[in-house]
């Protein structure tokens, strides 16, 4: 019987380590990367049935390498597996398709259930946020999580600024000019009303962009 192939995406190598020794005797672990542009070129490679994504990762974070990868590949199973107990991103991370969401302080076998369960076709979200999740929809169930004025291009080059990137490294990874990168740069602070890097920072880690430090 063909096993199902899992993906793993996390930037700390001995923790992804562990999640294949934990899920190998069960699945097959196709791969691991570690930043959100690769998990979309390996995907697209390796056509991994379901994702294991943290948050907070490189070049492009779990959530918009995420909701990218459902436009690629809708048939493919989403589940976080993060450090972030904020019920407002496992909330976006539902939004844009996920099928689970647990903590990386989880205990083993919960993480295999929550595979389980999401291969079976339910949703998964960890006793640990669960009830924040739900008075938070109780509160705004239409509020959403996400920037709601950046483009796709400017999540990412927010993601990369906040990261400490020169806006020379940010063109060479995006195949554009040093002078697309400043002036996305000045759009995205004047659409936000910020006028420094510092300020770049703090809203890259309040959408979750980067993880907090």
């Amino acid at each position: 019987m063909r096993r199902t192939r899992i993906l793993l995406a996390d930037d700390h190598t001995m923790i992804c380590a562990g999640f294949r020794k934990l899920l190998e005797p069960e699945f097959e672990v196709v791969g691991t990367v570690g930043d959100g542009r690769a998990l979309l070129s390996a995907a697209a490679e390796l056509t991994p049935d379901l994702v294991l994504v943290d948050v907070g990762m490189p070049l492009l974070n779990g959530l918009d390498a995420a909701r990218e990868l459902k436009k690629l590949m809708p048939k493919i199973k989403v589940i976080f597996l993060t450090m972030n107990p904020d019920a407002d991103v496992a909330a976006e991370a539902f939004r844009i398709g996920a099928s689970g969401y647990l903590l990386k302080n989880s205990q083993s076998d919960e993480l295999l259930k929550a595979v389980r369960d999401v291969l079976r076709g339910m949703r998964y979200i960890t006793p640990q946020i669960s009830q924040a999740m739900d008075e938070r929809f109780i509160r705004d169930p239409n509020a959403a999580s996400q920037p709601k004025h950046l483009t796709p291009r400017h999540r990412e080059i927010v993601q990369m600024l906040a990261e400490g990137r020169s806006p020379k490294e940010i063109a060479s990874i995006l195949d554009i000019t040093v002078r697309t990168v400043r002036f996305h740069k000045y759009e995205i602070m004047k659409e936000l009303g910020i006028a420094s890097n510092a300020e770049l920072v703090q809203y890259a880690i309040k959408h979750s962009l980067i993880p907090q430090p």
